[in-house]
């Protein structure tokens, strides 16, 4: 679909490129200061937007809030602290207009292209939740002292917290989006994967996935950041054409000093393989070939593809607290509607978000020409995300549904849909509200032993 209406950022612009990730330098000790105050220890603002349709951060629950009954670390679904929170207001395609400032282009698309279905329930804003003490002391001592490497693949400072509370270009933005503070086990007995035609037709996947991050593993918090970001093993369920191809990788913590490894295990051979690549435009398993394995979180692994650019803050209507979309019970048929999933179950709050592009580079190879994410100013989440084709026309408008995990103190990916607005199907990825158990988190059962290519021929054996 053409882009027709450019989005306009409304609280600051910025045109930092990659270029600016030469000329990085710590903050001032006066913008450090800021942390905990002004801003919260993080680095997003602390107070209220001018009409306060934005609420002041409150920080005032860590982990379990009073009330909620919550077993950690078992798989248990989240349960909404929010619960008795009704709808403000639904923007539509009849009422668009009056909100467009606050929308991306793929939500304007998305309103027009089914003017009579979808629509984005917003709720008051919400920003009770706050990190572990040691998580805002490692920030704030990330601040003072992280600087950028190798052209903005790598930086400096500790592992545990984001690297730059207070980012002055776009890679700084974009490792933020790659190390927040995020589980360090996550085991993912079986999400499903839900690719949706335009008629509302499911063609099913299913995974399992375990993920281990090194860097916010609690012996390395307040480490050098250096070595193995993190591991991960997934293995096919469905298709049954597919079942049990397994992979495993490893992600290094800076792409100029090494790169993305990984090893699939092949049932039919019963052998285990290196691959050369993995990563970028490859297909991600389960998706029917509708996703690229750097959709994932919006946007992973090595970022040399692209040319980034920052284009500041801006205020968007966002998913936010999404625990209504996980509710354990919550059937596949009433979540998963043609055209679009059901926005009865959804939550959209009014929040900051920074505003990061990349523009594919000459010479390089990508369906996508250009993506602009949209990054929560509270977390450093990537949470909605427009992809344009190599044409520069608007292809897909993508969501994350995050929450806060009771397990970790910090937010949680949770489903994510993914819609192609020239076709009208969408992917639902991530899916578990059928499934007995959820995402295991912080269980801290792992080890990188599990996610060596022997581990994988184990497994599959």
């Amino acid at each position: 679909m053409k882009n027709t209406q450019p989005w306009v950022p409304v609280v600051t612009t910025l045109a930092l490129s990659l270029a600016a990730a030469n000329v990085s330098a710590k903050v001032t000790e006066a913008e450090a200061a800021k942390l905990g105050k002004e801003l919260t220890c993080v680095g997003a603002e602390a107070g209220p937007n001018k009409d306060g349709t934005i609420p002041a951060f409150s920080g005032k629950w860590l982990g379990t809030p009073p009330g909620i009954k919550y077993t950690p670390h078992v798989g248990q679904h989240p349960v909404d602290p929010f619960a008795a929170d009704k709808p403000l207001f639904v923007i539509t395609q009849a009422n668009a207009a009056q909100y467009a400032a606050r929308l991306s282009d793929g939500q304007k698309a998305l309103l027009a292209r089914f003017p009579n279905t979808y629509k984005i329930p917003v709720y008051q804003g919400r920003r009770e939740f706050r990190y572990p003490d040691k998580i805002c002391d490692l920030a704030k001592k990330n601040a003072r002292e992280a600087e950028l490497i190798d052209n903005g693949f790598g930086f400096t400072g500790v592992m545990g917290a984001v690297p730059f509370p207070i980012p002055k270009n776009a890679m700084e933005v974009l490792a933020n989006h790659n190390f927040p503070y995020r589980a360090f086990t996550e085991d993912n007995r079986g999400r499903d994967i839900a690719d949706v035609n335009s008629k509302g037709v499911i063609t099913w996947g299913r995974q399992f996935n375990r993920n281990m991050n090194v860097v916010t593993t609690p012996e390395n918090l307040g480490k050098p950041m250096e070595g193995a970001m993190a591991y991960a093993m997934t293995g096919t369920l469905l298709p049954e054409r597919d079942k049990g191809t397994m992979t495993t990788s490893i992600e290094p913590v800076n792409f100029a000093k090494g790169k993305r490894l990984a090893w699939n295990y092949d049932p039919g051979t019963r052998r285990v393989r290196q691959l050369p690549q993995y990563g970028y435009d490859t297909p991600l398993a389960g998706s029917g070939g509708k996703l690229t394995i750097d959709q994932d979180r919006l946007m992973n692994g090595a970022p040399d593809r692209y040319e980034w650019s920052l284009h500041g803050k801006r205020e968007m209507y966002i998913p936010a607290n999404a625990y209504k979309v996980h509710e354990k019970g919550i059937k596949y048929a009433d979540l998963l509607k043609p055209g679009h999933p059901n926005p009865d179950m959804q939550r959209y709050e009014l929040r900051r978000v920074w505003v990061l592009e990349g523009k594919l580079k000459d010479g390089y190879r990508h369906p996508f020409g250009k993506r602009v994410m949209f990054i929560d100013e509270d977390t450093w989440h990537a949470v909605a995300g427009d992809y344009y084709d190599t044409r520069g026309q608007l292809w897909q408008h993508a969501v994350i549904n995050y929450y806060y995990a009771f397990d970790l103190n910090a937010w949680h990916a949770g489903t994510s849909f993914y819609h192609d607005l020239n076709s009208g199907s969408y992917v639902a990825y991530n899916l578990f509200q059928e499934r007995d158990i959820g995402p295991i988190l912080n269980k801290g059962d792992m080890n990188p032993d599990q996610f060596t290519p022997a581990a994988l021929r184990s497994a599959g054996n």
